[in-house]
């Protein structure tokens, strides 16, 4: 991220941004690109509007005033441009900051971790801005929070050590798991392990509560219909079942675990 942002040279390979290298043409670069860092980098002791003012100045922009009264109602900061940076919550910060990476209208805007540290009610603002500009601009979100990919991204990268083990759809990332699937069950009455291990097609079983268990069977198999007839055939009640997907933090786990 930060060669194709051109804060520091490649030492191999190439690097491309909407058909512009790096090396070769990091202005046009620069041109074309929104980033937001990890830790915020914005001056505490300027206003909010001033700030943006400033910034607007740096790109050289044809109507400054006009663009940064535009970004400060996208980002809903109307109420805020005129205190202090230092003075605001981390989630205002960071719309500050989405704010100045928006106001040159870029074709491509990089987040690094940007809902670090912020409290559900800012993290929910966060989230909904960043759906809202990954409408119109190609959005490039890092972080380690699997919660927050599956909230805000329709397509994922997983990168481990250096290179790229998935790069898929957000709904197709379960089918790279392959081996066990997994079905909750809740019984009216309590039983034995040893009976559901009988279930044809079930592996192993977990038990959860006296009542709840967890089921593995083989993931091309569906055993639910089993699991069914065998409540029947035992005189039980089933309150419950459902097949549980994998969800983006097991897919991360999987593709990134150590093997020895």
């Amino acid at each position: 991220m930060k060669i194709i942002t051109g804060f520091i040279p490649q030492t191999g390979g190439d690097a491309e941004v909407c058909g512009f290298d790096v090396s070769k043409s990091p202005l046009e670069v620069r041109k074309r690109i929104g980033y937001l860092p990890e830790h915020n980098p914005l001056y505490k002791d300027m206003y909010v509007k001033e700030f943006l003012q400033f910034v607007a100045g740096l790109h050289d922009l044809k109507q400054p005033a006009q663009r940064v009264k535009d970004m400060i109602g996208l980002t809903g900061l109307e109420k805020e441009q005129h205190k202090l940076i230092g003075a605001l919550s981390k989630g205002y910060r960071q719309r500050v900051g989405l704010a100045q990476a928006m106001l040159h209208d870029p074709e491509v805007l990089i987040l690094d971790e940007p809902t670090t540290g912020l409290d559900p009610n800012q993290l929910a603002e966060i989230r909904s801005l960043i759906k809202q500009l990954g409408k119109e601009k190609t959005l490039i979100f890092s972080t380690h929070i699997m919660q927050e990919v599956e909230a805000i991204c329709n397509r994922v990268l997983i990168i481990n050590n250096g290179k790229i083990v998935a790069d898929n759809r957000i709904e197709e990332l379960p089918n790279l798991i392959k081996g066990e699937s997994i079905v909750s069950v809740a019984f009216l009455e309590e039983i034995k392990a040893e009976l559901l291990k009988k279930i044809k097609g079930v592996h192993s079983v977990k038990k959860i509560s006296p009542n709840n268990w967890q089921l593995l069977g083989d993931s091309k198999a569906d055993i639910r219909p089993e699991v069914f007839r065998f409540a029947v055939d035992q005189g039980l009640t089933l309150i419950e079942m459902h097949k549980e997907a994998y969800s983006v933090e097991d897919v991360f786990q999987k593709l990134t675990a150590k093997t020895t």
